[in-house]
């Protein structure tokens, strides 16, 4: 059932995510198509969609929260790429991830970088330590 909400949701989030987002939403497809759905429309037909800041602030503060949680890598790893696909440069990355180590700990700004890492990795921005 495609509305014009689901489809501008769907357009956004192939432009920030590519595959990985599409990944997401099939994996839910099977089990929980509505929240597949819920997941097009509310953040990126709606959220996503609303003046005021660019795709990289959006997605600068989903890192910084993401980050924050402490417990969302598979969730930051897609909006790290997501990051970069629309032109947010690795150090600034690392630079946010650092930042949540003043409001969130240690231990989520480590685990937060460790999904940088394996991003950078996988898009060889760094080598393989």
């Amino acid at each position: 059932m495609a509305t014009t909400r689901y489809e501008a949701g769907l357009a956004k989030l192939m432009q920030i995510d590519g595959a990985a987002g599409e990944a997401v939403i099939d994996s839910l497809r099977e089990i929980a198509p509505d929240l597949a759905r819920y997941t097009i429309e509310f953040p990126f037909g709606d959220i996503y969609q609303r003046p005021g800041l660019d795709l990289q602030s959006r997605e600068i503060a989903t890192v910084a929260a993401l980050t924050a949680l402490g417990h969302c890598a598979p969730q930051l790893k897609v909006h790290i790429h997501g990051a970069l696909n629309v032109g947010v440069h690795p150090d600034q990355i690392v630079e946010v991830i650092i930042q949540m180590a003043v409001y969130a700990g240690f231990p989520a700004a480590l685990n937060g970088m460790a999904a940088a890492r394996d991003v950078f990795t996988e898009r060889g921005l760094i080598g393989n330590n």
